[in-house]
């Protein structure tokens, strides 16, 4: 049943302009990022903001791996969130985006976040939201959400519907298979250079290898491994700084365990990608 207009959690999507008469705008050091490394939205963020060399320009706040609150959020974000909506009573999740001048939070829907990076503040990194490739983000977004990580998630779900199991698996696959395709004349998925699609896309791969396929049984996922091109495109990706620096193996194990209840396949023993040799040395995190 929908929340009643006076429960309805409030919706934290407000956008970042290009000059001082929009509400929020671009200033340097003015906003600050909160995230969890463990979780694939903030891990997007993450390797978006190293990307376009923001580090001076937006502050990091990285949270813990596990989330601490009873709500399943974060303890530390329970201020901003209270001085967003009076009486805010909702799940203090990360990621955030939070205004420094207001004490505020900005935004917490992760697409906006990661096109106001690249189109208000990525001045100094690649165009990884170029004119004209909207579209195709957005379709690369959905893939990645819909036939790779929910296909993957429903592919594994016990119980007694090994048609539905069937199907799930049937959807990965063939959006594997598109994927394999394309990545066999670029290096890229989009053009040239890399764009927002390969970060969702890199953070996708590392969320079915290290989480989705322990409840999967092993000849599936001897099907996923069977699409070269994808994989070393996900090796390749890890090598570069900005996204195996934020590599956070453990958190993403213990953030795993602490929230999963479903069952281990036998596809647990069957890793896919070893994510932290294919990183430069010392760049993977350990998180406490």
């Amino acid at each position: 049943m929908p929340a009643s207009p006076q429960t309805a959690l409030p919706s934290f999507r407000s956008r970042i302009g290009c000059d001082a008469r929009s509400g929020y705008y671009a200033v340097p050091r003015r906003y600050r990022l909160h995230l969890s490394l463990s979780c694939p939205h903030c891990l997007q963020i993450a390797v978006t903001h190293r990307l376009l060399d923001l580090g001076d320009t937006l502050p990091v706040t990285l949270l813990s791996a596990v989330p601490d609150a009873p709500d399943g959020g974060h303890r530390a974000l329970r201020p901003l969130y209270e001085a967003s909506a009076h009486q805010y009573r909702g799940a203090t999740a990360a990621p955030v985006l939070s205004d420094g001048w207001t004490g505020t939070i900005v935004s917490t829907h992760t697409p906006d976040i990661l096109r106001d990076l690249a189109r208000r503040f990525g001045g100094h990194g690649p165009d990884l939201h170029p004119r004209g490739a909207e579209d195709e983000i957005e379709a690369v977004g959905r893939l990645c959400e819909r036939e790779i990580t929910e296909a993957a998630q429903r592919a594994g779900e016990p119980g007694d519907d090994p048609a539905a199991r069937d199907t799930a698996l049937a959807t990965l696959l063939n959006a594997l298979d598109g994927l394999e395709s394309r990545l066999g004349s670029r290096d890229h998925l989009l053009g040239d250079g890399l764009t927002l699609a390969d970060v969702q896309l890199w953070v996708t791969l590392v969320q079915l290898d290290t989480v989705h396929r322990h409840h999967l049984d092993a000849a599936a996922v001897h099907r996923i491994t069977d699409h070269p091109r994808l994989w070393a495109y996900a090796r390749r990706l890890t090598a570069h700084p900005a996204f195996g620096s934020h590599l956070d193996l453990d958190g993403i194990a213990r953030r795993h365990h602490a929230h999963c209840r479903g069952e281990e396949g036998a596809g647990a023993a069957v890793q896919i990608v070893d994510w932290a040799a294919c990183a430069r040395p010392g760049t993977v995190r350990h998180s406490g």
